[in-house]
């Protein structure tokens, strides 16, 4: 009988770090940039984000779970918490249904709170996440699944926990007059953001991509044309390997905005076990085994840099 933990395996809530971590990214970079922190805007994102992200997890394992050509081997019986944990159909689309409305009730909270880009920016999230699982083709069944995650998940979250943090105006505004939308953008303040996002983008990108390498032959069988079929196994873990390395880059951009040198040798020192990580995986692609170095590698890199922005935002401030 399905339990409160059967739920959260449905959900994988072990992966919701993948959001977590973005959403204090960008929390402590709007800090460090312009010394704000409004718990309220904060709360209103946290319990929507988190819904929603439990809505896409349970749908994508639902929409597998009804589209499965092949229903054994491969682990099937154990990594699909539906078949698992004995769930009934009707109970799964029930908690589906739940959880969304919880995400788009604090959403239209926060809307309310923060302005109208918000609510354009969570209909076009709310919009790449059901087409992630749902659809004639769902992204995650196509090779663009990777950067779909990775700038949704990794910018896109970042970008608005920023803004909900400041003054109106100081990224970006939309308004509405007279029939016509008007669209300011901050070309320099978004620049800076995807750049410091770029960790959060490469590390969730990589954990895609890891759960497609180790599940390539699967997802052949159950017509899933994800990158890794595309590009080859051996492709893929070069690809694996060299995107980890560009999530560096963001380091020049912390100096610019005033984190002090010394601050930035811990991110440094993240390399040490990030090597040591891409090789376990890339001897031995599994989900069971080593998948989980690719979340390992999310977490050191991106949580570094929370700390490290959280430190440059006490010093500055």
């Amino acid at each position: 009988m399905p339990t409160f933990r059967s739920f959260l395996d449905l959900v994988e809530i072990r992966t919701k770090v993948a959001s977590m971590l973005p959403f204090a990214l960008g929390t402590v970079y709007a800090l460090l940039r312009f010394g704000e922190f409004r718990p309220l805007h904060a709360l209103l994102m946290l319990v929507s984000l988190l819904s929603f992200d439990l809505v896409v997890t349970a749908m994508n394992n639902y929409y597998d779970y009804r589209k499965a050509v092949r229903t054994h081997g491969y682990g099937y019986e154990e990594h699909n918490a539906i078949v698992k944990h004995g769930f009934k159909q009707w109970v799964v689309v029930l908690l589906i249904v739940l959880l969304f409305a919880t995400a788009v009730t604090a959403g239209i909270l926060l809307v309310f709170e923060a302005g109208p880009l918000v609510l354009l920016l969570g209909f076009l999230s709310f919009g790449v996440g059901i087409l992630y699982s749902f659809g004639p083709i769902p992204i995650s069944r196509m090779p663009l699944g990777e950067l779909f995650s990775g700038l949704f998940m990794g910018f896109v979250i970042t970008f608005v926990a920023t803004y909900i943090q400041v003054p109106p105006d100081t990224i970006a505004s939309l308004e509405y007059a007279e029939g016509w939308f008007d669209l300011h953008v901050n070309g320099l303040e978004v620049l800076l953001i995807l750049s410091v996002s770029v960790p959060a983008v490469a590390s969730i990108a990589n954990i895609m991509l890891a759960n497609n390498i180790s599940d390539m032959e699967e997802d052949v069988e159950n017509s899933r044309y994800t990158l890794p079929v595309y590009i080859g196994r051996a492709g893929a873990l070069k690809l694996f390997a060299a995107i980890y390395y560009v999530s560096y880059l963001d380091m020049f951009v912390l100096l610019w905005l005033g984190v002090h040198p010394l601050l930035l040798l811990p991110i440094l020192a993240t390399l040490i076990p990030l090597r040591k990580n891409i090789r376990a995986f890339s001897q031995d692609p599994s989900k069971r085994r080593t998948f989980v170095f690719a979340v390992k590698n999310f977490v050191l890199l991106t949580g570094v840099r929370v700390v490290v922005i959280a430190a440059g935002a006490l010093l500055v401030h």
